[in-house]
């Protein structure tokens, strides 16, 4: 009889078990705070192309510096100049068709606004690298249901490397230096 009481209390266990992580689940992704109206695609979709681009940028710097790289971004789909989805935005620069297939196009190698992207390189994530990412996955949430309003950059649209001397720094105004990226805003910049 003790057993079954016992079954029954596991039972009972697993039951709350599971509907406490499923809620806890639904409260983490099913955050009440609403998406920015231009979004287009899945909020998955443009969540997923943030924390890439925020990995892939900015994986050796501080949290700080990896926010830094997803303000850029979020910038960018503010400024009339750019794409109007983090996606466009971090997927932009020339493309050519594929020789087998007209109409497929890839990016032209080292030619895009974030050199990962068409670096040539795999953009697969290192299981090593896992815990990385998974900070980069919550700061894109952060910044795409916009719980964060607060700006570090001070409104950038451009950073790099401070072992680089990009031509186009010279036009651009200085915001900040968080690890070793410098963030400049682009001054003529109009929201959309």
């Amino acid at each position: 009889m003790s057993i079954g009481v016992t079954m029954l209390n596991n039972t009972n266990y697993l039951k709350g078990l599971l509907f406490g992580v499923f809620g806890m689940l639904i409260l983490t992704y099913c955050t009440p705070v609403k998406a920015k109206p231009s979004i287009k695609g899945t909020a998955f979709e443009q969540i997923t192309c943030l924390a890439d681009n925020i990995y892939w940028e900015a994986r050796n710097q501080p949290v700080r510096g990896m926010f830094a790289v997803a303000f850029v971004v979020d910038n960018r789909v503010s400024d009339k100049r750019y794409p109007d989805t983090y996606c466009e935005v971090i997927q932009q620069g020339p493309t050519r068709p594929s020789w087998k297939d007209k109409t497929i196009v890839f990016p032209v190698k080292n030619r895009c606004q974030f050199s990962w992207y068409c670096d040539g390189k795999g953009d697969d994530i290192p299981s090593y690298d896992r815990e990385v990412y998974k900070i980069a996955v919550e700061i894109s949430r952060i910044i795409f249901f916009g719980q964060y309003n607060e700006d570090i950059t001070y409104g950038a649209t451009h950073y790099h490397a401070n072992y680089v001397f990009p031509a186009w720094r010279k036009t651009k105004t200085k915001t900040l230096i968080v690890g070793d990226h410098i963030f400049y805003r682009w001054e003529q910049s109009k929201a959309k």
